[in-house]
């Protein structure tokens, strides 16, 4: 019997605590628990916060694989990871310790309150699209190229990781 894989796509974030280290534990996780199977990661960018601005610095990355779960059950590992790590809730677009987004599942397109992919910011956040364009600029996602949007979303702000920085802000 062969195990069917869809190619899937994670954005991640953090801007509590050691932030790079919450992002590598995450991807660790996904591969650990056999959550997916990654074959690429983007470096870690240094962002600035989006949507509610009053607060540090994000680490964003996001990363390739293949996962043989449906997009539910994927949903839910993945917000295992971010419970088990210790994300508590918040405000909306607040700060947080880990956030693990589904940027895309396949070429799936579903919309509703649990789940939407593509993930219906991805097109809009240049913090997502600039780490997914540098492992993933050949995608094409629901009809739009990822290098092309990428290269023409404002990042103002946006930028590689320095992990010798400690500067919180």
């Amino acid at each position: 019997m062969t195990t069917v894989e869809t190619r899937v796509g994670f954005g991640l974030g953090s801007n509590l605590g050691d932030r790079p280290a919450n992002i590598r534990r995450a991807i660790a996780l996904i591969g650990e628990r056999g959550i997916a199977r990654l074959d690429a990661v983007s470096r870690l960018y240094r962002t600035p916060p989006w949507g509610d601005v009053d607060q540090g610095d994000f680490a964003n990355a996001c990363a390739l694989g293949w996962t043989s779960l449906s997009p539910y059950e994927l949903l839910a590992a993945v917000k295992t990871i971010e419970a088990d790590m210790g994300r508590t809730p918040t405000r909306r677009w607040g700060p947080r310790l880990i956030d693990v987004d589904i940027l895309f599942f396949g070429d799936h397109t579903m919309d509703d309150p649990e789940l939407t992919l593509p993930h219906k910011e991805l097109f809009a956040r240049a913090f997502v699209l600039k780490p997914l364009a540098e492992i993933g600029g050949d995608l094409t996602l629901d009809g739009v190229s990822v290098a092309q949007a990428a290269a023409e979303i404002v990042a103002d702000g946006i930028g590689i990781w320095e992990e010798k920085s400690t500067n919180p802000r």
